[in-house]
């Protein structure tokens, strides 16, 4: 159909609709907002604000057969272009003390059906996956979908998170600044970061913009608040800073999985590298790193160019992705004191037993300074011994023979790598 067709269709209908039972039509709208996250990702922005704005002014604003609406998303309307010609609108956000039980089943109501189902021994558990959600001053909420996947199967998977595309966060986080990736970070690791929140978000504004970024992953559920400042106790004009993690182990887990998702290969070999490195298998090291540079840097490199802008940052960012399965036996750290400077990136041994303490430095080479990648490995590794980054591991119990030591040197999409 043309363009003017499809943006009279529910005006029509409302009107087919008053005429044959004589009462004005309601119009509930879920998810509203999905098209306009598909064309920010998409590249067709302005195409679909032009669209959206003439079918929501014909359905909403001058449909004299509508009685009332109620439109659900998780962009809150005020400053949305798509929103501009309307009227009388009621926005209640997550915030918002109005219908903030209505959203989700509480911790009450899951425990009983989990007691219901013969589950009863569970409910430790299932909190640790799925609870997390906070409407209004009410904590303890959780996702029904989850839930009743979860009183259905017997089964901790990642049910809800699975439901929709995350196509949006994904390209925020790869192409977002070095903070925004360094905060991303934490939250992988289960710690919280700082953000000013502003409930009103526009999509084409959240190019390097950090704070609508969390704000939008708050608004999406994929964050929570854990405190935040009184807006009466701040200067006027001044938006309050909020303590957030993510919600829940579901969505963490996500979040983990779309990273490996990120630096898989066609062929399968993502854990290639992480094997290579527990075995001190330099020569495969380097033939990895240097085989899916080629397929992948191009598409983390987009955007605002942060390989450009902040080589070491990048480059230190893409081996950390690397390394998310070795949590289980490492506690990973980067950007840390040690001795006498901050390492790149440290795997501290759970078990100094059995396995190795870990130091990798990346630099990226200077022609001004060293003749190849030869000599870049070199001064990375001089780095690690002159500011004696060991120092914090054998701190803390590991033999400064079990510490093996990185030097990663980049150019371009060639990488090499040395001890």
């Amino acid at each position: 159909m043309n363009e003017s067709v499809a943006t009279s269709a529910l005006y029509q209908l409302s009107d087919y609709l008053y005429r044959y039972y004589g009462k004005k039509a309601i119009i509930l709208l879920d998810e509203y907002d999905t098209p306009m996250q598909e064309a920010y990702v998409g590249g067709y922005w302005d195409d679909i604000v032009a669209f959206t704005r003439s079918l929501f002014n014909s359905t909403f604003k001058t449909n004299p057969y509508l009685e009332q609406s109620v439109m659900m998303g998780i962009t809150q309307v005020g400053k949305e272009l798509i929103f501009s010609d309307l009227n009388n609108l009621e926005v209640v956000t997550t915030t918002s003390g109005k219908y903030a039980m209505s959203f989700g089943f509480t911790e009450q109501e899951v425990f009983d059906a989990l007691d219901e189902c013969g589950m009863g021994g569970e409910k430790e558990k299932v909190k640790k996956w799925y609870d997390g959600f906070i409407f209004g001053h009410y904590a303890d909420i959780y996702n029904p979908w989850s839930i009743l996947n979860f009183l259905d199967t017997g089964k901790y998977r990642t049910y809800w998170v699975n439901t929709s595309s995350n196509g949006l966060v994904g390209k925020l986080i790869r192409e977002g600044n070095v903070r925004v990736k360094k905060q991303f970070e934490d939250l992988l690791r289960g710690e919280t970061i700082l953000s000013q929140i502003d409930e009103q978000i526009v999509y084409n504004r959240l190019d390097g913009n950090e704070r609508a970024i969390w704000s939008l992953l708050l608004a999406s559920g994929y964050l929570k608040a854990l405190s935040y400042e009184r807006c009466e106790d701040l200067p006027e004009g001044t938006l309050p800073n909020y303590e957030l993690c993510f919600t829940n182990l579901e969505v963490q887990l996500m979040f983990q999985s779309m990273v490996r998702d990120w630096f898989d290969t066609e062929d399968g070999s993502y854990n290639d590298f992480v094997e290579a490195l527990l075995q001190n298998d330099i020569e495969a090291m380097n033939a990895y790193m240097n085989r899916v540079t080629v397929s992948v840097f191009s598409s983390f490199d987009t955007g605002k160019q942060p390989s450009k802008a902040e080589p070491e940052r990048f480059y230190h960012g893409f081996a950390l992705g690397l390394l998310v399965d070795l949590q289980g036996k490492y506690i990973i750290t980067s950007n840390r004191e040690s001795g006498f400077g901050r390492y790149d990136l440290m795997l501290e041994p759970k078990n100094p037993k059995e396995d190795d303490g870990i130091i990798l430095e990346f630099k990226v080479y200077n022609p001004r300074r060293e003749n190849n990648l030869e000599d870049t490995v070199q001064a990375a590794l001089l780095q690690i011994e002159e500011k004696q980054y060991e120092a914090a591991l054998i701190a803390r119990g590991v033999p400064k023979e079990k510490i093996r030591k990185y030097g990663f040197a980049f150019e371009g999409k060639n990488v090499l790598i040395g001890e």
